[in-house]
């Protein structure tokens, strides 16, 4: 029991560390599919993630603010029906260069067939 304990502990603990160097990767998914509102984001990151991810929309500004002074994300403003403007980011040019690089030097390497052998030994 107590070896069931310290185990779900450890995976916790590995989980919050993976988490937390995925936003970028999830955020960036969810402007490849198109201009998004901070909410709009938030709702793709926990549907596409299957819930597995999860995202404060305090993170998600702070993190657009960021990639918006490195000028791979941008954004536009819109008129909403009720209220102020909204922004809706997008990759910029350089964004969705950087993105696809990431996505060839490191997701895609999970499709290398001696990789999928040991993940499913």
């Amino acid at each position: 029991m107590r070896d069931c304990f310290m185990m779900d502990e450890l995976l916790d603990a590995w989980e919050e560390t993976y988490k937390k160097g995925q936003l970028t990767f999830w955020v960036f998914l969810a402007l490849k599919e198109g201009n998004k509102c901070v909410e709009d984001i938030k709702d793709f990151v926990e549907k596409v993630s299957k819930g597995s991810m999860s995202c404060e929309e305090q993170s998600l500004y702070r993190t657009l603010r960021k990639f918006q002074n490195l000028a791979i994300v941008a954004y536009e403003n819109r008129k909403v029906s009720k209220g102020p403007d909204r922004k809706y980011y997008y990759l910029t040019a350089n964004g969705s260069l950087l993105f696809r690089r990431f996505i060839e030097r490191n997701i895609l390497i999970f499709s290398d067939n001696s990789i999928i052998n040991l993940l499913n030994k």
